[in-house]
């Protein structure tokens, strides 16, 4: 069986080299039980020395293939380049920074060989900050009860997929993707393990809390349509609101005659329906610009250099 490891690389020069000589260790456990391994590292328009790096890596071992993008497209689209290029039965989507350790994918493979389509690595948030575990379980919390999906906590990309769940990923040709929400959307048989995650050895991430605020918001919306659906129940609401409140004024003024409402009161309404009709146009936003994007039809990324014509014939 042949094992397609894929890496997405953003400003890694200074742990890829590290990375790569643990998965070859691994590789070389493998090769005596009948596995062969490809190594499939997609940079994501580093500003850095990765593709030097990457090139290095090509040149000592025909296993490694590398694609270079045209520019920083992110996370997602650089998985899904990577997906592309691998050939073999079995992918195991990884970080190139060492987070996710190499030697798990043993435990994967044999996992695999049960029959398993999706065997996923969970992360124990051992470790953790209180604030950041607690955070990350009320938005689990939350998401679960609005997507059509389960997404679970700690459950990343880190994770093999077998050769008929990669086809049905890339036969989803969506734009805005959301990885782990697609890889729960398909199915298939899976299996779930634990591990702790590992320290970061060289460089700094690049994620950032108004990047994970947007990747929060992306797995809430690309799987439902509820924000929809509550903002409408939240208009009836007000409206239902409004009514009574206008009953209200209307009978106080029959009983006790015409009196004018408090500045206060008027102003408060006022502020807070406008709040709750800018909450509902963001909504709708939200929305309407991923069909903007779907509509344009735009790649998801523009490949600058690639070895993979080159190694393909060199792979067995």
């Amino acid at each position: 069986m042949l094992i397609s490891v894929v890496s997405p690389c953003y400003d890694e020069e200074d742990v890829v080299a590290r990375f790569h000589e643990e998965v070859q260790k691994v590789a070389d456990e493998l090769l005596p039980l009948g596995h062969d391994m490809e190594f499939v590292y997609v940079d994501d328009g580093s500003r850095d020395r990765t593709l030097a790096v990457l090139k290095q890596l090509a040149d000592h071992d025909p296993r490694v293939r590398y694609v270079s993008l045209s520019r920083n497209f992110g996370k997602e689209a650089a998985l899904l380049a990577g997906l592309r290029h691998a050939s073999g039965d079995s992918v195991i989507v990884m970080d190139a920074d060492l987070q996710h350790p190499p030697q798990l994918i043993k435990r994967m493979v044999e996992l695999r060989e049960q029959g398993y389509d999706q065997v996923i690595a969970k992360r124990t948030r051992t470790g953790d900050r209180l604030t950041r575990t607690l955070t990350a379980r009320l938005y689990y919390r939350l998401v679960n009860r609005l997507v059509d999906i389960e997404l679970v906590d700690g459950v990343g990309d880190f994770r093999l997929l077998s050769r008929r769940v990669v086809d049905a990923v890339l036969g989803l040709t969506e734009y805005n993707r959301f990885s782990k929400g697609l890889f729960a959307w398909v199915g298939f048989p899976s299996t779930t393990f634990e591990y702790r995650n590992a320290v970061r050895e060289a460089g700094r991430s690049s994620w950032n809390l108004r990047g994970l605020l947007n990747y929060g918001l992306d797995g809430l919306l690309s799987f439902n349509n509820r924000p929809l659906r509550a903002a409408l129940w939240l208009g009836v609401c007000l409206l239902l609101c409004a009514g009574l409140y206008t009953a209200w004024i209307v009978g106080a003024a029959l009983v006790n005659g015409v009196q004018t409402p408090g500045y206060v009161t008027i102003i408060t309404a006022v502020t807070a329906l406008a709040g709750v009709q800018m909450v509902m146009l963001g909504v709708i936003g939200e929305y309407t610009g991923r069909i903007y994007y779907e509509v344009k039809r735009r790649p998801h990324f523009l490949v600058k250099a690639s070895n993979v014509e080159r190694t393909k014939d060199l792979i067995p």
